[in-house]
């Protein structure tokens, strides 16, 4: 079912076992029918470590979305209630459960928090009189999860703004607990570098938790060399921009949500020869994007313009297969065409599918407004005309064209900027307002509170010397055979990965002066291993560093990272771990205090 977790340097499906084994003793606990009430965000995390089989098999009967009023009927024993520790929702549980007919057989109660129990909560049921009509009150511990073979997430969809503008650490105490699972899986891990605030916080809860557990940890011989822990705030600009590859142009159009992306369905439509158009469907296509569908796991980190002629070959290759029937003449040779028949289908099937992802991609990058809004966005990491007012931004403005395209590029020129001069700043802001809102001053507010906008401080802009250094902008990115990791955004370097890329070689000494001009310490920890637990490497054989970063990553960041696995000379595979895989837009969105207005 998991394959594809298995097939990386390090096998993710291990820690997938270890969390279904955690809810299968969960729900042993509660003998008998069970009918689960979902807190709705959790379906999908959850989606990834078990499917409704599982449920099955320990007699979980009835399903439903957790909402206020009465509970659906249901012949079960059990209830349970599968929940985050928020208030609001004790609130709608209480109400569940005092809704019950007491008349009717009684059903036990049970809550599962997710993924921390919390005292608050506890305290509210009981505020509400229900706190005693729980049989088990428990907490199921799901920090990390596993997305691919070389992707975890903790789909923490707040994070970056607890972080930085609440001052809430709770994810921070989550990261450090789950990169603690991962070293009972998979080995003490031996060195931890780290760049920014929230690095350093995790690495010393994690040291402190190592201490506390010193001596009943499980001997394992250590299956990562380095972990690299990195602030999203060390490098601002690269969720602004707009990705541009395969996987990153679906998610910033349409938005990919725990590995399904739903799409417009009138370019899924089968027709029938003299049916014409009629009857199209109207639900969204729904798509599982992974890489256990070999032709998406060999598109989806390329440059955009590289994947149709990546199709096409893929096209001729499938065709040819399906004409090789003819020449099979012997019962031997019909027999093995057959039974190479459902993978052929499966890759014809693939191949249509993202043939019509592609052509609803690419209706987009070809009109003129994506084009005049790439171009800007070059402009101003190349550093041209980012100390006054943007024409093409005011324009935008004046169309009312969507806010968050509007926030995204202000901060992307704020931050290639290091601020905006005062009477810029205050200029884009009274524009703003008139036009979207007074409401919105609080979004901008927050804005400046995290950094992506803030009024120039001093003269000295840093950003063109973090550019020229770590050579951020490469005037000639091959798109079709990358040569560099600045393929991902046709010319820009995500200045995440490039951090990552240097430290696995020449090292960060190399850097120093550009290391302290971005925020936050950098740090290096060295944890001790056990005696005859030190790793003996093969010649040739490769580094293996956990990149966690704090407050979400791009798939853009993503694909950079698995080109430098890639590379003949890197001598490093990445394995990639995050609170939140993010866009642009998702990310101003989770900033913004009007979630829903329709933006």
């Amino acid at each position: 079912m998991a394959a594809h977790l298995c097939y990386g340097r390090v096998n993710l499906n291990i820690l997938r076992e270890a969390a279904r084994k955690d809810l299968r003793e969960f729900l042993d606990k509660c003998a008998g029918s069970k009918a689960i009430v979902w807190d709705e965000y959790l379906t999908g995390p959850f989606g990834l470590i078990a499917q409704y089989s599982l449920l099955k098999e320990h007699e979980v009967e009835k399903m439903f979305t957790l909402k206020a009023g009465r509970l659906p009927p249901a012949d079960v024993k059990n209830i349970i209630f599968f929940v985050r520790p928020r208030l609001e929702l004790m609130d709608i549980i209480a109400e569940n459960v005092m809704s019950e007919d007491k008349m009717q057989s009684p059903r036990e109660f049970n809550i599962l928090f997710v993924p921390r129990r919390s005292m608050l909560c506890e305290q509210r049921l009981k505020e509400q009189g229900v706190l005693g009509s729980f049989t088990n009150i428990d907490e199921y511990i799901l920090d990390l999860i596993p997305y691919d073979g070389d992707l975890l997430s903790m789909e923490c969809e707040s994070a970056f703004r607890e972080c930085y503008l609440e001052n809430d650490q709770t994810s921070l105490y989550h990261t450090a607990k789950g990169l603690m699972t991962i070293q009972a899986l998979y080995g003490t891990i031996p060195q931890i570098f780290g760049k920014g605030e929230c690095a350093r916080h995790v690495a010393n809860m994690m040291l402190r938790m190592k201490r506390e557990f010193a001596g009943s940890q499980t001997q394992i011989l250590p299956v990562f060399d380095t972990l690299l822990l990195l602030d999203r705030n060390v490098d601002l600009l690269t969720p602004l921009a707009t990705q541009l590859t395969y996987e990153g142009l679906i998610d910033e159009i349409y938005g990919i949500t725990n590995g399904y992306v739903k799409l417009p369905p009138e370019k899924f439509a089968q027709k029938k020869q003299g049916e014409g158009g009629k009857d199209l469907p109207t639900e969204p296509k729904k798509l599982q994007l992974n890489s256990a569908e070999e032709l998406y796991a060999e598109i989806r980190d390329k440059n955009f313009n590289a994947v149709g002629a990546a199709l096409s070959k893929k096209a001729k290759i499938i065709s040819a297969a399906f004409e090789e029937r003819h020449n099979a003449k012997t019962v031997g040779e019909i027999k093995q065409f057959v039974s190479q028949l459902p993978h052929m289908q499966a890759a014809r099937s693939s191949l249509a599918n993202h043939t019509s992802i592609a052509e609803l991609i690419k209706d987009i990058t070809t009109s003129e407004t994506f084009f005049d809004n790439l171009t800007v966005e070059q402009e101003f990491m190349t550093g041209v005309d980012t100390d006054k007012v943007n024409t093409y931004i005011e324009d935008c403005i004046a169309q009312k064209d969507p806010l968050i395209k509007i926030l995204r590029l202000v901060c992307m020129q704020s931050v290639c900027n290091n601020g905006l001069k005062q009477k810029v700043l205050d200029y884009y802001k009274r524009e703003i307002l008139q036009t979207y809102g007074y409401e919105y001053i609080l979004t901008l507010n927050n804005l400046e509170k995290t950094g992506l906008l803030k009024p120039q401080t001093t003269t000295r802009n840093n950003y063109p010397t973090i550019r020229k250094t770590l050579k951020l902008w490469m005037e000639d990115a091959n798109e079709q055979n990358p040569n560099d990791i600045s393929y991902v955004y046709s010319g820009y370097a995500p200045l995440s990965v490039r951090l990552t890329q240097v430290l696995a070689r020449p090292g960060w000494r190399s850097i120093e002066e550009v290391l302290k001009m971005l925020p936050g310490p950098h740090f290096e920890e060295r944890q001790p291993l056990p005696t005859g637990l030190h790793k003996k490497r093969q010649q040739g054989e490769n580094r293996t560093t956990l990149v966690f970063f704090l407050g979400g990553v791009t798939y853009a960041e993503i694909a950079a990272l698995r080109f430098l696995s890639q590379m003949e000379e890197g001598g490093t595979e990445y394995i990639i771990a995050t609170t939140k895989l993010i866009n642009g837009t998702s990310w101003i969105k989770s900033l913004m205090d009007k979630p829903e207005v329709n933006i």
